[in-house]
Formats: C-alpha cells, sequence, structure tokens
C-alpha cells in the first residue's frame, strides 16, 4: 500500500480494495458525501508528437474529441474485436494524452501500445506518481470547487490543468474524481473528511454498478466485444472514425444485430458477493452469462453487473445458489455517438 494511504489508518484487502473503519460505508453515501481513494484505477499517459495518431489507430474514441473538455470513454481491442482495456480518455496538455482504467491492465495495454509507439514517437508512462480520489454525494461539487479552486465539469468532462484534473462521473449521488500528484493525496483527503467521512472504494465500485459501468479487469481481458458491456450506448465507441484495431469486427457486430450477450444490472437474493465470472445458471444449471463485477448494498444485498444473454425466454436465473432480480439500466440500450456529447 502506497504511503499516503498508509496514512490514513487504510486496510488493503485485496490489490485493489481499500478499506477504512467508517461503519456502513455504503449507507453514508447515501445520507452524506463521502471521500475514498480510488485504489483499483490506474493511469497510462501516451506522450509524443504522434500521440494523437498513436490513439486514433488503436482505440474506439474519436481522439480529436478528446480536446481538454470533453473527456470521452473508448477501448483497445484485439483484431478479433475483444477488448484489451476500456478507459476513460483525457487530453492534457499538447501531444500529452491521459488514459484511466483498471490497474490490473495498465501493464496490459502498455505493452500492446508499445509495439507501435516507436512510430509515431511516442512513449508510454504508468503514472504510479498520480493519485485518483472519488468524491460522492450532493455536497461533492461543492466540497471539489471549494478544495480544488474548480468548476465541476458536465458527465464525462475534464476541468483543470496539468497537475489537476477533476472528472465528472454518472451515478445514482453527483460523483467527482480528482486526479492529482500523489505528495498531494494524504493533505488534501485529510482536508475533505473534515465535511466527508472516509469510506473504501467499493462504495464507488458499488455506485459503478449502479450506473450500469463496467470496468473491465484481467479476469476478463481479451473476452468480450464492447457491446457487451454496452460500451456503444454510454458513448464509448465512435462510429463515425476510420480505422482501428478491432473495428471492423465492432462494426459489424453493431450494424448486423449480433451481440448475443449484454451487460445486465440485478440484485441477489442472498448475503454473498459472487467473484467475477461466477455463472448465471437456469433451473437445469445452464449457465446464461457471468459476473463482471458485485458488491454489497446499502441494505447488506449484493448487487451485480453481468454480461448475459439477450433471450427473453430463459426463465429464473440464480448465482452461486442465490435467486437473481433483474433491475433496470439508468440508459437506453442504444446507439449514442460520442461526437454528440461535445
Amino acid at each position: 500500500m502506497s504511503d499516503w494511504i498508509t496514512a490514513l489508518e487504510g486496510r488493503r484487502k485485496s490489490e485493489d480494495r481499500v478499506d477504512f473503519d467508517t461503519p456502513d460505508p455504503a449507507r453514508q453515501a447515501l445520507d452524506v458525501t463521502v471521500v475514498t481513494p480510488l485504489v483499483h484505477l490506474g493511469i497510462l499517459d501516451v506522450i509524443g508528437p504522434g500521440a494523437d495518431k498513436l490513439l486514433q489507430g488503436q482505440t474506439s474514441a474519436q481522439v480529436d474529441l478528446a480536446n481538454g473538455d470533453f473527456a470521452p470513454l473508448t477501448c483497445f481491442c484485439t483484431a478479433k474485436g475483444r477488448m484489451l482495456a476500456n478507459a476513460q480518455l483525457l487530453r492534457i496538455a499538447s501531444d500529452h494524452y491521459r488514459l484511466i482504467l483498471h490497474r490490473g491492465l495498465v501493464e496490459t495495454l502498455r505493452t500492446h501500445l508499445k509495439k507501435f509507439a516507436p512510430f509515431y514517437k511516442s512513449e508510454l508512462k504508468v503514472r504510479d506518481d498520480l493519485a485518483l480520489i472519488g468524491l460522492i454525494g450532493k455536497e461533492a461539487n461543492a466540497l471539489a470547487e471549494v478544495r480544488f479552486d474548480l468548476v465541476p465539469p458536465a458527465l464525462w468532462h475534464q476541468a483543470g490543468d496539468e497537475n489537476v484534473q477533476l472528472l465528472a462521473h454518472p451515478g445514482t449521488q453527483p460523483r467527482l474524481l480528482a486526479c492529482l500528484p500523489i505528495e498531494a493525496a494524504q493533505e488534501t483527503v485529510l482536508r475533505l473528511t473534515r465535511q466527508a467521512p472516509l469510506v473504501g472504494n467499493a462504495v464507488w465500485c458499488l455506485h459503478d454498478i449502479q450506473a450500469g459501468l463496467a470496468w473491465l479487469t484481467p479476469h476478463h481481458e481479451d473476452a468480450l466485444l464492447p457491446q457487451m458491456i454496452n460500451w456503444e450506448a454510454l458513448g464509448g465507441i465512435s462510429f463515425k472514425k476510420g480505422c482501428y484495431t478491432g473495428q471492423e469486427v465492432v462494426a459489424r457486430a453493431h450494424f448486423r444485430g449480433q451481440v448475443k450477450k449484454r451487460l445486465s444490472r440485478a440484485q441477489l437474493e442472498g448475503d454473498r458477493v459472487p467473484s467475477p465470472g461466477t455463472p448465471l445458471l437456469d433451473a437445469s444449471g445452464k449457465s446464461h452469462g457471468e459476473v463482471l463485477a458485485a458488491e454489497m448494498d446499502a441494505y447488506g444485498q449484493p448487487e451485480i453487473l453481468a454480461v448475459a444473454s439477450t433471450r427473453e425466454e430463459i426463465g429464473p436465473l440464480s448465482i452461486d445458489g442465490q435467486p437473481v432480480k433483474l433491475l433496470k439500466l439508468p440508459y437506453a440500450i442504444e446507439r449514442l455517438d460520442p461526437e454528440s456529447m461535445t
């Protein structure tokens, strides 16, 4: 665990989870604004005179839309259209782009892009010197404006400069993500906790689930088409840009309607949080999908995101012996062009 989190008396539960002694953290996020270190996320910078062209040939985003204001969602695929990682793309400065993604896939993505970087006079930097902090709650915008001296941006947009960036993420409560130098992280969090309790990052992950937002982890690397996590419905795919690795497969799946599995949101009637990859079973024990992410909600029941069959006649499903109750996604399953979001 990094020194700044240790100093906050956090407990590492796993490589991508940290916890604190705050009671009922998920409930706290319903009642008050909370702050959390986002240790499950990592940062990869792409820097150089050809960084934009390098990214344009590899990512589903229209790179010139990342203009220092709009910070689009994106993904990186194999030639077969399977995702290696999904991310949010920021433009930090001229010839300097930043990708925020699951920490377990930062090195995977760096290795993938490293094959092309020399041709574009670009370098790839894993930014272990930066910290990511989340704010959740009704006062998140007000707290961030005071602490960072920034007007909070609109959804999927960014505010700030080369030193500090502030991003707005979707959710049932306002959510802001701050990226800042790690040497400033401890002081920043301590100042925020004067008005916002400190909670583990499982709370942020729960709000991702409730927003229908799935971040790929190493468990599902090179396994899913972008549409299987509803990425085009979140504006994460530009169908108006030119070629990129995997583009032909992704476009064919969209225009021919060949996606047989989709991201679904559900609650389990039980008290056991399933692991990623746990199957969704019908009454006969046949699998119709699997869990991508799961967290315990404020009422002591697991909430999940799962990639599941789009067939309607499957019947009741269960996960690890717990009945599945499907919940409504907070967005329509239809194409959302990122060009319309700027």
